[in-house]
């Protein structure tokens, strides 16, 4: 599959630390197409992570959405009908739950500045998302290849750290 066949707003959807952000950002400079961070619409920046109302992230992600162009990373299934009715593409992310784990202590210890970082927000190891990771994405991840399958867009399914990396290469992707 060709990036282009995707369309001009494409979805990435996947587990905690896959690498949605590193994908979507890329996507957005090689297309010129906007970035939209989910975290960072669910978030309140220069917080520790602390979640927005509800009805106040459904109306920026619903104004996020109504752009001709963008790339999107980010879950929230809450909004994932009115996203995949806008959507021209969709990418799932499906890296085991042992490389979420890992990726998450390397990105929280090591990693000061990344990709869909929240602004003024200070990333630390936390329980809850340990539990996250290793509990409930594990059932996120059967019901997002279901939902794959029924979703009438051009999609691409990345099962494997590996297969993201050839997709970078394919796809002539600056990191």
């Amino acid at each position: 599959m060709n990036l282009s066949d995707l369309g001009d707003r494409i979805c990435i959807l996947g587990p905690s630390n896959s690498g949605k952000s590193t994908l979507a950002d890329a996507i957005a400079r090689k297309r010129g197409l906007t970035l939209i961070h989910l975290d960072l619409l669910f978030h309140l920046p220069n917080t520790d992570w602390e979640q927005r109302p509800r009805d106040e992230f459904i109306a920026l992600h619903d104004a996020a959405i109504a752009g001709e162009r963008w790339v999107m990373d980010g879950n929230y299934s809450v909004c994932m009908p009115q996203r995949f009715q806008r959507a021209t593409g969709l990418i799932l992310l499906d890296i085991s739950t042992s490389a979420s784990l890992l990726r998450y202590f390397r990105r929280t210890l090591f990693e000061r500045e990344r990709r869909g970082g929240l602004e003024g927000g200070r990333d630390s190891i936390k329980w809850d998302m340990i539990h996250h990771i290793a509990v409930a994405t594990p059932k996120n991840r059967q019901r997002y290849r279901a939902m794959l399958e029924q979703i009438d867009l051009q999609k691409l399914q990345l099962s494997s750290v590996r297969a993201i990396k050839k997709c970078f290469q394919d796809w002539d992707l600056a990191r």
